[in-house]
Protein backbone atom coordinates (compact mmCIF):
# COMPACT_ATOMS: atom_id res chain seq x y z
CA UNK A 1 0.00 0.00 0.00
CA UNK A 2 1.38 3.02 -1.06
CA UNK A 3 1.23 6.75 0.88
CA UNK A 4 -1.74 7.52 -1.83
CA UNK A 5 -3.96 4.79 -0.38
CA UNK A 6 -3.78 6.04 3.18
CA UNK A 7 -7.48 6.41 4.70
CA UNK A 8 -8.15 9.76 5.57
CA UNK A 9 -9.00 9.17 9.14
CA UNK A 10 -5.45 8.08 9.35
CA UNK A 11 -4.20 10.58 7.62
CA UNK A 12 -5.99 12.63 9.84
CA UNK A 13 -5.31 11.11 13.06
CA UNK A 14 -1.24 11.61 12.24
CA UNK A 15 -1.44 15.43 10.58
CA UNK A 16 -3.66 16.41 13.81
CA UNK A 17 -1.25 15.08 16.17
CA UNK A 18 2.03 16.40 14.44
CA UNK A 19 0.00 20.29 14.27
CA UNK A 20 -1.03 19.45 17.73
CA UNK A 21 -4.68 20.03 17.16
CA UNK A 22 -6.90 18.48 19.48
CA UNK A 23 -10.20 18.77 17.84
CA UNK A 24 -9.15 17.46 14.23
CA UNK A 25 -7.66 14.29 16.64
CA UNK A 26 -10.61 13.49 18.17
CA UNK A 27 -12.97 14.46 14.97
CA UNK A 28 -10.68 11.08 13.22
CA UNK A 29 -12.95 8.76 15.50
CA UNK A 30 -16.49 7.72 16.01
CA UNK A 31 -18.07 8.56 18.97
CA UNK A 32 -18.47 5.24 20.28
CA UNK A 33 -14.66 4.82 19.74
CA UNK A 34 -12.14 2.23 21.82
CA UNK A 35 -8.89 3.02 21.96
CA UNK A 36 -6.61 0.30 23.60
CA UNK A 37 -3.10 1.33 24.41
CA UNK A 38 -1.01 -1.62 25.86
CA UNK A 39 -4.23 -2.68 27.64
CA UNK A 40 -5.35 0.75 28.82
CA UNK A 41 -8.49 0.97 27.87
CA UNK A 42 -10.14 4.24 26.52
CA UNK A 43 -14.57 4.37 25.46
CA UNK A 44 -15.85 7.44 22.99
CA UNK A 45 -14.71 10.33 21.95
CA UNK A 46 -14.22 11.58 25.69
CA UNK A 47 -11.87 8.70 26.15
CA UNK A 48 -10.08 9.55 22.96
CA UNK A 49 -9.43 12.85 24.23
CA UNK A 50 -8.16 11.90 27.76
CA UNK A 51 -5.66 9.35 25.99
CA UNK A 52 -4.63 12.70 23.94
CA UNK A 53 -4.12 14.95 26.81
CA UNK A 54 -2.21 12.35 28.61
CA UNK A 55 -0.27 10.28 25.62
CA UNK A 56 -0.28 12.47 22.45
CA UNK A 57 -0.70 16.20 21.71
CA UNK A 58 -0.57 16.53 25.75
CA UNK A 59 3.25 15.51 25.53
CA UNK A 60 4.08 17.14 22.39
CA UNK A 61 3.90 13.73 20.56
CA UNK A 62 5.16 13.81 16.73
CA UNK A 63 4.53 10.50 14.42
CA UNK A 64 6.20 9.12 11.32
CA UNK A 65 4.27 7.05 9.47
CA UNK A 66 6.76 4.94 8.27
CA UNK A 67 4.50 1.99 6.39
CA UNK A 68 0.81 1.08 6.55
CA UNK A 69 -0.89 -2.26 4.91
CA UNK A 70 -3.82 -3.85 4.99
CA UNK A 71 -5.07 -5.70 8.21
CA UNK A 72 -6.80 -9.07 8.63
CA UNK A 73 -10.32 -7.46 7.61
CA UNK A 74 -10.84 -5.14 4.43
CA UNK A 75 -11.99 -2.44 7.49
CA UNK A 76 -8.32 -2.74 9.44
CA UNK A 77 -4.97 -1.52 8.75
CA UNK A 78 -1.70 -2.07 10.48
CA UNK A 79 0.40 1.40 10.49
CA UNK A 80 4.03 1.57 11.79
CA UNK A 81 4.99 4.82 13.15
CA UNK A 82 8.00 6.28 14.54
CA UNK A 83 7.03 8.42 17.66
CA UNK A 84 8.71 11.15 19.61
CA UNK A 85 8.51 13.89 22.01
CA UNK A 86 8.37 14.18 25.57
CA UNK A 87 5.87 10.87 26.31
CA UNK A 88 6.68 7.14 24.44
CA UNK A 89 9.37 7.49 21.96
CA UNK A 90 9.94 4.43 19.47
CA UNK A 91 8.52 2.09 16.60
CA UNK A 92 5.81 0.22 16.27
CA UNK A 93 2.55 -0.92 15.06
CA UNK A 94 -0.92 0.58 15.60
CA UNK A 95 -3.82 -1.23 14.77
CA UNK A 96 -6.71 0.84 13.37
CA UNK A 97 -10.34 -0.65 12.55
CA UNK A 98 -12.79 1.82 10.10
CA UNK A 99 -16.04 2.33 10.22
CA UNK A 100 -18.03 5.08 8.15
CA UNK A 101 -14.84 6.85 7.55
CA UNK A 102 -13.64 7.29 10.66
CA UNK A 103 -11.64 5.00 13.67
CA UNK A 104 -13.84 2.98 15.33
CA UNK A 105 -11.02 1.48 17.33
CA UNK A 106 -7.35 1.99 17.92
CA UNK A 107 -5.02 -0.85 19.16
CA UNK A 108 -1.42 -0.21 20.49
CA UNK A 109 0.45 -3.36 21.13
CA UNK A 110 2.84 -5.49 19.96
Amino acid sequence: MSTDDIPAAIETFVEATNRGDAEAFAAAFTHDAELDDWGREYHGREGVRAWDRTDNIGVQAHFVLDAIEPGTSSDTYVATLTVTGNGHNGTGPLTFRLRDGLIASLRIAP
